[in-house]
């Protein structure tokens, strides 16, 4: 009952004009790079951050949140009548949607993912809402050896995941490491790798670091490619509306995706592209209509979008208890909270409560108007898909270099920027994931000041990290995540080459 209580206060704030807008302009904003292919709400909500420094940091957040929930509603767009999913968790969704555009039933394709997102998003914001302060109460019992076996396996889980290899992930994350121990240390006041640069003592701003490596890199690795020729766009033909046995057909989808998305969305390998393609095999097996899938079936539109927005409030759970991302959006969000001074975890619910329930409010109405701007404007969407490519990135690239030289005035920061976007391209063309860097560089901090106090208070016992049940706990499942997937890989080469 307390956890309501407390909501009814965030939707009082959530619901005030000034931030009623600023949710619609998140939505809105949300849809619209979700549809563009290529820009997803890292890169955009990393674009925000030297611009919206001034906000106010709730208004803020309900502008972010309605960014992340409007983008997965707007990739389903591009999915669908392009082939050319806009965020990773729609990939699945362009299987059977573009397959039904393609043979006139886009409508009905568009409406079963607008109408799965709404009711997915409500029901695991549902769960978020009652599940974080259970998450917090037990958050609350850390201490410094708990807190850093918590930060191990956010770096191995992430590094694990998002990327092909293990190895690259890795690399990403020492990187982000590293730059996180640039400046003073602040238990010896010691310079540490400032190159000999005043402007280096303090460290290096997440918000430079954050728009150099989504925006900036982005922009040059799209424009390093020469396919930037507008592909063919499916046009939508019928009614928007979808026929009763479309209905019948899409609505256990929509519960059984809610029901996969949120509790994979939330673990600490959690993201989108895992629950959206159990979804997709769970609809293959469970149809009546098995024959259809690979050739336009709804369910496989319908189960994998519901799955992709449930999973969203399911990656705000950890982030929002633990201060622990588990998607690269996450990790922007997360340089967000510590732009405005604020440390996602358990103690941000106590500290800053207002600003939570208001965000976790604001998700409730940014879905609602999710619903209404994307069903009947779906027309008006579609023709943003024309905008030519080499003006869209080149207008990121002026947008990126004025919002990082607003932070401070200074030229030293734009020289930065683009070190970093240079550092970002080249992580790209190789493979290597970005967002560990981003988690190292907020974390990495973090987890040197609770690995010193947890030495500092066991007086240099080690054993202090396995002493603990919930230490030793995570640490083992951190080391899982890291080996798991090696000696995995190991043992079906070598079946492989016993048979």
């Amino acid at each position: 009952m307390e956890a309501f209580g407390s909501l009814l206060d965030g939707f009082a704030l959530a619901l005030t004009p000034l931030n009623l807008f600023w949710a619609l302009l998140g939505v809105t904003l949300g849809t619209a790079i979700g549809i563009l292919p290529g820009i997803g709400p890292a890169l955009t909500v990393a674009l925000l951050l030297p611009v919206t420094f001034q906000l106010d940091a709730t208004s803020a957040f309900i502008m972010f949140a309605g960014i992340y929930y409007g983008a997965m509603y707007g990739s389903s767009t591009t999915s669908i009548l392009l082939n050319t999913p806009g965020e990773s968790g729609s990939i699945i969704t362009a299987i059977e949607g573009n397959l039904m555009a393609r043979k006139g039933r886009g409508a009905p394709a568009l409406a079963t993912a607008a109408i799965g997102s709404f009711i997915a998003g409500t029901l695991a914001t549902l769960a978020l809402t009652f599940l974080a302060p259970i998450i917090v109460d037990l958050a609350l019992r850390f201490g410094p050896a708990e807190y850093f076996a918590l930060m191990i396996l956010a770096f191995t889980t992430v590094s694990a995941v998002l990327g092909a290899s293990i190895l690259r992930g890795l690399a990403s994350l020492f990187l982000g490491l590293a730059l996180g121990l640039v400046g003073i240390d602040l238990q010896t006041g010691q310079a540490r790798f400032t190159l000999g640069f005043p402007q280096l003592l303090d460290g290096i701003d997440i918000v430079i670091v954050a728009v150099g490596l989504f925006a900036v890199g982005e922009a040059f690795y799209i424009i390093s490619r020469r396919d930037l020729a507008t592909e063919e766009v499916v046009p939508i033909k019928g009614s928007i509306w979808m026929t009763a046995a479309e209905w019948a057909r899409s609505w256990k989808p929509w519960l059984r995706g809610s029901v996969i998305g949120f509790p994979l969305g939330a673990m600490p390998a959690g993201g989108t592209e895992i629950p959206t393609f159990l979804s997709y095999l769970v609809e293959r097996r469970l149809s009546r209509h098995p024959e259809e899938f690979g050739k336009g079936a709804i369910e496989g539109v319908a189960g994998p979008e519901a799955a992709n927005n449930s999973a969203v409030a399911g990656v705000l759970v950890p982030l929002l208890t633990l201060g622990l991302p588990t998607s690269a959006t996450a990790a922007i969000l997360l340089a967000a909270f510590q732009q405005y001074g604020l440390q996602p975890g358990p103690m941000l619910f106590q500290n800053e409560g207002e600003l939570v329930w208001s965000l976790i409010a604001s998700l409730y109405i940014g879905n609602l108007m999710l619903l209404v701007l994307n069903l009947p404007l779906v027309g008006l969407w579609v023709r943003l898909l024309s905008i030519p490519r080499p003006l869209l990135y080149a207008g990121i690239l002026v947008f990126a270099t004025l919002g990082t030289y607003s932070l401070n005035g200074s030229a030293f920061d734009l020289v930065l920027l683009y070190i970093i976007g240079v550092v970002g391209f080249l992580m790209r063309r190789f493979g290597v994931p970005v967002a560990p860097c981003i988690i190292g560089l907020i974390l990495g901090p973090l987890a040197e000041q609770h690995f010193r106090r947890a030495l500092s208070i066991s007086q240099g016992d080690p054993t202090v990290f396995f002493s603990s049940p919930l230490s030793a706990t995570l640490l083992a499942i951190a080391a899982l995540a890291l080996f798991g997937p090696m000696i995995l890989r190991w043992r079906m080469n070598r079946a492989a080459q016993s048979s």
